[in-house]
Parts: C-alpha cells; structure tokens; sequence
C-alpha cells in the first residue's frame, strides 16, 4: 500500500503533532500500521546500509510506537520517519535506541530529520531514559551533524559493522550525570563442563568453555545483532544445511 492511501490518518488525528508549515509530525501507534508501514519501509530501504524484515519494523513498531514519529505532508503522504525503542541495557541505565531515521530525498535540507530526532529524544526523556545510543556510517557526515549538533558524542569506531562492509560510529546522549559510569552486564554465558579424563580442575570440555574460540565468536555475533535488531540469528547455518 502506498504511502497516500485513502486509509492514512488525516490532519485532525488527536496524536498530532504541530509541524512545520505544510509538515505536521506525528507518533507511529499501532492503528497506523495499514497505511504507514509499507511507506516506512520503502522509505528506509531507499538508503538503508542493510536489509530489514518486516519482523523487524514490527518488533520497534508494536512495542515503542509512541518513540517512533511521522512527518506528513498536507497530503499525509510520508515525508520522514524515525524509528526508536526504550530498554535497560544489559542490567544497566535506561537506553534509547534510534534504529532508523529517513527522510525523503526532495524535502532534504529543510530540517525534518532533526526535528524527528529532538521529537524521539523528548519523549524518551519523558520515559526517564538514562542515555540515547545509535550507530550510523562514519562518512555519512549529514548524519553525525544532526547527532552532533544535538549532543551525541562518538564513542566507538566499530570496524566493518554492517553488511556491507561499512564501518559505523556509536553515538550516545548521555541525558544524566554519572551515567558512563554506571556498570553493565554481559549476557549469560554457558557453564564450564569438566572433562573427567584431564587431570586439572577446571578445564574445559572442548567447544564448550568459555574459550572455545568458535564458541566466543558465535555468542559475541549473537550480542552484536540482539543488541542492535533484537531478532534471533543463525549463526551456525543450521537451516540452510538441513535444505542440502
């Protein structure tokens, strides 16, 4: 469905927010899935670094539509969209997440994304976020300009990190004292498993021990993609070896 359907939220819906001249911006919210979603899509794959599943839209779009904001023509044609969630990170501060921002090619330079982002970060505040976090490619410099001039600081350089081989800076918004701070925990990790033939205590059985270099770099593919998409991996193939 296209993104001016006669089915798309009029002017007058009571989540509006007031625009910008003919731009009006509003929250996603699950009753505009029908006319919005298939835009949205579109919209993002236009310059998306990676390929995302609908599974994807809707794991962001179902639980944090009211982080997830709109801009809209007079037409309510889709001009922009950002795409948020809201979560304690890893037994940790309270993070936002921008997962996505797009704006249409024609209504670049008129300031939309930017009003999008401070739209997100406001009501993440509202929801008492500690920090706000994001990657985005290191030569998409319109990109770190927004952030940047928002507050958002670099603080890691992440090498070759999407799929297409681009490397990614990580920027956060630290939106309370003390935060950096604040410990984190890493996923839980498989016990050890002694093998009864080795004399030493403590060691492992191959494959399955904390070191076990496949092992680590299975479960630390799995933290980077559960971080960033949430979504269950096959790391190991299993699913294209049972079509042989």
């Amino acid at each position: 469905m296209s993104s001016n359907s006669k089915n798309a939220v009029s002017t007058t819906d009571k989540d509006a927010v007031e625009g910008d001249g003919d731009l009006h911006y509003v929250p996603y919210g699950a009753e505009k899935e029908s006319p919005y979603l298939p835009a949205i899509r579109q919209l993002i794959s236009r310059d998306l670094s990676e390929p995302y599943s609908i599974y994807v839209y809707r794991y962001f779009l179902y639980q944090w539509g009211d982080l997830c904001f709109m801009a809209l023509d007079d037409h309510n044609n889709l001009i922009g969209v950002i795409v948020c969630k809201l979560e304690p990170h890893r037994g940790g501060p309270m993070r936002g997440y921008i997962a996505m921002l797009a704006t249409r090619s024609e209504h670049r330079g008129r300031g939309i994304a930017t009003q999008l982002v401070k739209r997100a970060v406001d009501k993440m505040i509202e929801k008492d976020a500690d920090e706000i976090a994001l990657e985005t490619e290191v030569d998409n410099y319109p990109s770190l300009r927004i952030y940047e001039n928002l507050g958002f600081l670099r603080t890691k350089r992440l090498h070759r990190y999407y799929l297409n081989g681009n490397t990614a800076f990580r920027l956060i918004l630290y939106l309370k004292p003390g935060i950096p701070q604040r410990p984190t925990y890493p996923p839980e990790y498989p016990a050890m498993q002694q093998d009864p033939y080795l004399p030493s205590q403590g060691a492992a059985v191959p494959g399955q021990g904390l070191m076990g270099e496949d092992l680590v770099a299975r479960q630390a593919a799995q933290m980077k993609i559960e971080d960033v998409y949430a979504e269950t991996f096959d790391v190991k193939g299993e699913a294209a070896r049972q079509d042989w």
